[in-house]
């Protein structure tokens, strides 16, 4: 009895232990980075990671059951969230990764958008479609005008038509919407020729389009799209697409135009897609968007900006050249090397933008600016020449303004 007492209050001692490391990590502070690039501010350390998770999710804390105080479940990741700013809380839709590779949604809550951060008491229960996917994740939030707040995330599905790859898969639009984040309504997968991930909806009702040539009145939701011909490759699909559907309930992708291209020698000369749903500015739709290209290292996904016009979100006015965001330091390690992915982030109020990525596959992180400087960032960057001599002139014209200006 007496060695069954000692045993005890050493468990207890650890689970003591436990609970004080999980809550200092939780309550830690964050502070920016110095000597940035002046177009936004890094945070020192990640906002999310598996560490992060509830002990709960991961413990049992029975005493019989588990003497050992071993994690029964075990977290991998916490990437890839979708972001809203609801009654005055900051909010994270994550994609939590377990050790089995299977993802699921989970809320994250903090009281200023940039730490201690906590995650609500259970992961997100999500209805399943009508076929039942394998996976699901990166959700992209939008509140839109009809007063529910949607989420679009990828669903993932084996490619039942090749039988004896197991590596075969198929990638869906899957779409949700709620008013709270707790109790989501399913609604069916978006129909389409190509295969879907990445797709964004639109937070505001498109009014007119063109029909053969005619402009047609109307009231239709407006998607961002990724077409591509398989599940990683994108094959024919030529960047980030627009498409209207009448019906969000049985939403159907039966034409789409490329408005954000890809091309060669560029970030995205393998791929891109959008990021969050675009911010309404004075200006235009700011659009976050992400481009990958090839190396020898495998995939790079950095992160851009650029902006559409206001009576036609179709229509590009603004890409500055190159990259906005990548993985630097410890952010370049992880699961997936050389990966910066966003797909949430939240304008408040004062006009701070808080922009949610994660690196590697493998953590969130945040960086904050503001609209002004965003949108001068845009709109006053040089655009790609898409050639080295015109990479060359554009810094050259820079040099000659500086000599001008400092008196040279």
């Amino acid at each position: 009895m007496h060695n069954q007492t000692m045993n005890s209050e050493r468990y207890n001692e650890k689970v003591k232990a436990l609970r004080e490391h999980h809550e200092a990590l939780l309550a830690r502070r964050n502070e920016p980075i110095e000597w940035g690039n002046g177009i936004y501010e890094k945070y020192r350390y990640p906002i999310l990671t598996a560490e992060h998770t509830p002990l709960e999710w991961r413990y049992d804390f029975s005493e019989q059951d588990n003497p050992y105080l071993m994690q029964r479940i075990m977290m991998n990741a916490v990437m890839n969230s979708g972001a809203i700013k609801l009654n005055g809380r900051y909010l994270l839709v994550c994609r939590v990764e377990g050790a089995d590779r299977k993802s699921f949604f989970a809320v994250a809550e903090s009281p200023n958008g940039i730490d201690q951060w906590r995650f609500w008491d259970e992961p997100v229960t999500m209805p399943e479609d009508v076929i039942p996917a394998t996976n699901v994740y990166d959700m992209r939030l939008t509140q839109h005008e009809d007063g529910w707040i949607y989420g679009v995330f990828c669903a993932e599905r084996h490619d039942d038509a090749q039988p004896g790859n197991l590596s075969a898969a198929t990638a869906t639009a899957a779409i949700a919407r709620t008013r709270d984040l707790i109790t989501w309504e399913r609604l069916p997968d978006l129909k389409s020729r190509s295969q879907q991930r990445n797709v964004v909806l639109h937070p505001e009702y498109i009014h007119t389009q063109i029909v053969n040539g005619k402009c047609v009145n109307g009231k239709w939701y407006a998607l961002y799209t990724r077409p591509q011909d398989g599940f990683i490759d994108t094959g024919s699909g030529g960047g980030i697409g627009w498409a209207l559907v009448n019906d969000i309930t049985h939403a159907e992708v039966k034409e789409e135009i490329i408005i954000n291209a890809r091309h060669y020698h560029t970030i995205q000369e393998v791929k891109n897609g959008e990021g969050p749903a675009p911010l309404k500015t004075q200006k235009g739709w700011l659009h976050l968007a992400h481009g990958v290209r090839g190396t020898a290292d495998g995939l790079r996904y950095v992160l851009y900006l650029y902006m559409t016009a206001l009576d036609d979100p179709t229509r590009v006015i603004a890409q500055p050249g190159g990259w906005f965001l990548v993985p630097e330091g410890q952010e370049y390690l992880g699961d997936v090397m050389n990966v910066a992915f966003s797909n949430g982030w939240i304008l408040d109020d004062d006009g701070r933008v808080l922009i949610y990525y994660a690196t590697a596959d493998t953590r969130m992180h945040v960086a904050v600016s503001s609209l002004d400087r965003l949108i001068d960032y845009c709109l006053h960057t040089p655009e790609d020449g898409l050639t080295t001599s015109a990479s060359v002139e554009t810094i050259k014209q820079l040099i000659a303004k500086n000599r001008k200006t400092q008196g040279q």
